[in-house]
């Protein structure tokens, strides 16, 4: 960490002294600088619009405890002035012009891995709470395909899809990054308690609130920013017709990043919000790892490879219309003469008779005394 104490003393304030986002009162920090923004919020001299976001907890200072708690937690304060800090994909959130979209102003993350360094190759997995096996399955699959390809998950610690996919990364081995809508300090829910220690051991736990911040419905929709920011893009595996991951996909939309969803059964309420999302432009269907990471990875390097099995060669395979159309004049029980191939097929008796031994060499007729018929069985193309 490259910032000095007074900075991060500063960010920790001003992070907790509005509801993110405030995007007037992150205007106000890049106009002042960090410092003098928090003196100046602390004095309330401050301009309209960041007083009414801030009026309510200017003199309730706990950055100092923050801090200690964080440190207590294992956990720490990462800011825009460290090296780590994620400034090329945040970039996105300067350049919206969506109050709701406003850049964090500083992040708590507890966890050993490298922020900065985990968003150069990222996926964001979210979808339902409520969600099915096949989602669950799906959501693990493609979790611990992306991990075994070097490409970190970003979800949201949630039951359902998110807690899939936090699994089936580090299944793989692989670095998967939990964003809170409460403090890291919190286990949220407290059934994936497990779940989140086993991530701040190997990945990173993440939030902008501040140690002891308690969840809330409106924290989980504004978190979802930041999801959707530190991933290079979203997938949303299983959603109802109203369903936060939707939004997440939307954020991630407005952010530039690539938006993707996995059909599901159209008899599935919960993929409802995924097919929604397949009609809208820009929206890419995806079932495998490897077309999550042609969409996320490196241009020209990470391609899919063709997901459609190869259809076993047929022997009537490059034979001419006109052959076809005999042999499939032919039967395999009744002896046909030429004549009547030529009034089954449609052509020419000239040509019916071109072709019959054409398909004899190819082992598809066999005469018989009075004509022609299918063997009783075609051979394979390339061997009987």
């Amino acid at each position: 960490m490259t910032g000095s104490s007074e900075i991060r003393l500063a960010r920790a304030y001003l992070s907790a002294v509005a509801e993110p986002p405030a995007p007037a009162l992150a205007v106000f920090v890049a106009a002042l600088g960090p410092v003098e923004a928090a003196a100046r919020v602390r004095r309330g001299e401050v301009p309209d619009p960041v007083g009414k976001v801030t009026s309510a907890r200017r003199e309730w200072d706990r950055s100092g405890e923050h801090l200690l708690a964080a440190d207590k937690a294992g956990a720490r304060l990462l800011i825009p002035e460290d090296e780590d800090w994620p400034a090329l994909p945040f970039l996105a959130f300067d350049r919206s012009s969506l109050d709701h979209l406003a850049a964090p102003l500083a992040l708590w993350v507890r966890g050993p891995a490298r922020l900065a360094e985990l968003t150069e190759r990222s996926v964001a997995i979210v979808g339902s709470r409520a969600s099915t096996g096949y989602g669950n399955h799906v959501a693990n699959s493609l979790a611990y395909g992306v991990a075994e390809l070097g490409c970190a998950v970003v979800s949201g610690a949630a039951y359902g899809i998110d807690g899939a996919a936090h699994r089936g990364t580090l299944a793989a081995e692989g670095v998967t990054v939990a964003v809170l809508a409460c403090g890291v300090d919190r286990s949220y829910p407290a059934g994936h308690s497990g779940l989140l220690g086993h991530i701040a051991r190997e990945g990173l736990v993440v939030s902008e609130y501040p140690p002891g911040a308690v969840p809330a419905r409106h924290r989980f929709l504004v978190r979802n920013r930041i999801i959707a920011g530190l991933a290079g893009g979203t997938v949303v595996v299983e959603a109802g017709s109203r369903s936060g991951a939707r939004r997440t996909a939307s954020d991630a939309a407005l952010l530039g990043r690539p938006v993707m969803a996995v059909p599901g059964p159209v008899t599935s309420a919960l993929s409802v919000g995924c097919h929604r999302l397949l009609r809208e432009p820009g929206t890419i269907a995806v079932t495998t790892a490897e077309e999550v990471l042609e969409e996320v990875g490196r241009i020209g390097i990470d391609l899919a490879p063709a997901s459609q099995p190869e259809m076993p060669a047929r022997a009537t395979d490059g034979l001419p219309d006109t052959v076809l159309r005999v042999h499939d004049a032919l039967s395999g029980r009744i002896v046909r003469d030429a004549t009547r191939l030529s009034f089954e097929s449609g052509l020419p008796l000239e040509i019916v008779r071109a072709a019959l031994p054409t398909l004899a060499r190819a082992g598809l007729v066999e005469r018989l005394d009075g004509g022609w018929r299918r063997p009783e069985r075609e051979p394979r193309r390339g061997g009987a």
